[in-house]
């Protein structure tokens, strides 16, 4: 693929540019910033005006609660937070959100370098789950666990606003112990089954997520990971109540709406950039989903 097909990946700078179009956001985030920033939800919030379509992010976005609620679609899926919940969308995952959330509390965006260094882990991504795109976004926290939550996240606030990201160990030190934290409390999206046939499952879901665009068969997914496609079929089914089929299609939908809301391109480009040449497959499968097609989704984007 060419660098001018690619999907955007917005950095924070990119994205409060193209949705919040403020200057007074100048004032709550450094946009300039691409590794962490973090300010209060209700004051960044405000200042979106338009629904947010299908987009991806170069770092993992955190979201935590203190008052109200707050709904994103992440994927496929759908999910609510409320008071002393957290939401986590994984760096690259497929998000969008409407506006008219009443709410307040912390968002703030993290590089996976912001956790790498003198006192942090080589691979955050092994340690915390809930960074992966096959993790449980949600995060319910007890009284007392929300209340350390609060507590460092308003000195991230407080830092941030005051010195930026320049003291970082400072920032890792902070961050490290929530996610230590979030660990502790932590539910997986599977609890049940044998270890092995969740790793399986795992392993096809974020295979699915690197692979999308050029294999979107089961068998591709069952020879990469060496096992029948029979196997991989029942492990998954069996693990997700969800077929590898339907994860895959659901992935190639994900990647079709981001083309759509950040490309002008015909139906038929956008059907061949996620690998089908029969522009009329694509948009049958695309309504089975849905429930509109290509087109009728990207007219709804341009007028919302």
């Amino acid at each position: 693929m060419s660098e001018t097909t690619k999907i955007k990946l917005y950095d924070p700078k990119a994205f409060t540019r193209k949705y919040m179009p403020s200057d007074t956001l100048k004032n709550i985030i450094r946009v300039e910033e691409h590794k962490f920033f973090i300010t209060r939800i209700e004051e960044m919030y405000q200042l979106v005006k338009h629904n947010v379509p299908a987009s991806r992010s170069t770092i993992h976005s955190v979201l935590y609660l203190t008052e109200g609620e707050a709904v994103m679609k992440i994927g496929s899926d759908v999910y609510k937070i409320q008071k002393d919940e957290m939401l986590f969308v994984p760096a690259g995952q497929v998000f969008s959100f409407r506006t008219g959330d009443v709410n307040k509390g912390y968002i703030c965006g993290l590089h996976n370098d912001m956790l790498v260094g003198a006192f942090g882990k080589t691979d955050p991504l092994k340690e915390f789950e809930f960074l992966r795109v096959w993790g449980n976004p949600v995060v319910r926290f007890d009284r007392q666990t929300s209340d350390f939550i609060h507590h460092i996240l308003k000195r991230l606030l407080l830092e941030y606003v005051q010195n930026g990201i320049k003291n970082q160990d400072i920032f890792q030190s902070y961050l490290l112990a929530m996610f230590c934290e979030v660990k502790n409390v932590y539910q997986p999206l599977v609890s049940t089954g044998r270890a092995a046939s969740v790793s399986i499952a795992n392993k096809f879901k974020e295979l699915v997520f690197t692979n999308i665009k050029d294999k979107h068969l089961v068998s591709d997914y069952a020879f990469l990971l060496n096992i029948s496609p029979n196997h991989l079929n029942k492990t998954v089914r069996s693990v997700t109540s969800k077929s590898p089929t339907k994860w895959i299609d659901e992935a190639i939908i994900a990647e079709a709406k981001v083309l759509l809301c950040q490309s002008d391109w015909p139906i038929s480009a956008v059907a061949q950039e996620v690998g089908f040449e029969d522009q009329s497959y694509f948009t049958r499968l695309f309504k089975k989903y849905e429930g509109i097609t290509p087109t009728d989704f990207r007219r709804m984007i341009e007028i919302s």
